[in-house]
């Protein structure tokens, strides 16, 4: 069981073609455009196809813009299903705001929410964060989405949220 467990992973992360470069990481055939502060990192998650961190002044430790890929129609679930689940990650309902944003003609869906965000992993503990603003993107691919999520203190998400679009668009932009 252990070994198809671990097959399935090597699978998985191989369909997934996450390649990083100076200025540039790509994830499913998509190439995102980085500019500074952003850096990428090794990704450490199960599901994380591309980590980026940012230092911003007055934050410790830097914040993570994380990737994820599902390869195939439906990998990930819907749109909808994952703005609920982002805004399910707060203590009560955050304030939040759902937009479309046009990339060179595609469509990214960014959502925004502000409240008491409920930080940990996925299958673990959590810890109320107040005054926590998540941003996310969902990029379209050819047969399914990218995810893309960063959460951290709302005044430091505020200096990174021009960025994060820019970036979230960039591989639709020429």
């Amino acid at each position: 069981m252990k070994h198809i467990f671990t097959t399935l992973l090597a699978a998985f992360a191989l369909s997934s073609a996450v390649h990083a470069q100076d200025g540039k990481l790509e994830v499913a055939g998509l190439t995102f455009k980085i500019e500074a502060p952003w850096a990428s990192v090794e990704s450490t998650g199960m599901f994380r196809a591309g980590t980026l961190n940012a230092k911003v002044e007055g934050v410790e430790k830097p914040l993570e813009a994380v990737f994820y890929h599902f390869p195939g129609p439906g990998g990930g679930g819907g749109v909808q299903a994952n703005v609920d689940r982002w805004l399910g990650q707060f203590a009560s309902k955050p304030e939040s705001k759902t937009e479309e944003i046009d990339a060179g003609g595609k469509k990214i869906t960014l959502v925004t929410a502000t409240g008491t965000y409920n930080d940990g992993p996925p299958m673990g503990a959590k810890t109320p964060r107040e005054n926590y603003t998540l941003i996310a993107a969902i990029v379209p691919t050819e047969d399914s989405n990218i995810f893309i999520k960063l959460a951290g203190p709302k005044e430091a998400i505020a200096k990174l949220a021009e960025g994060f679009k820019k970036m979230a668009g960039s591989p639709f932009v020429k």
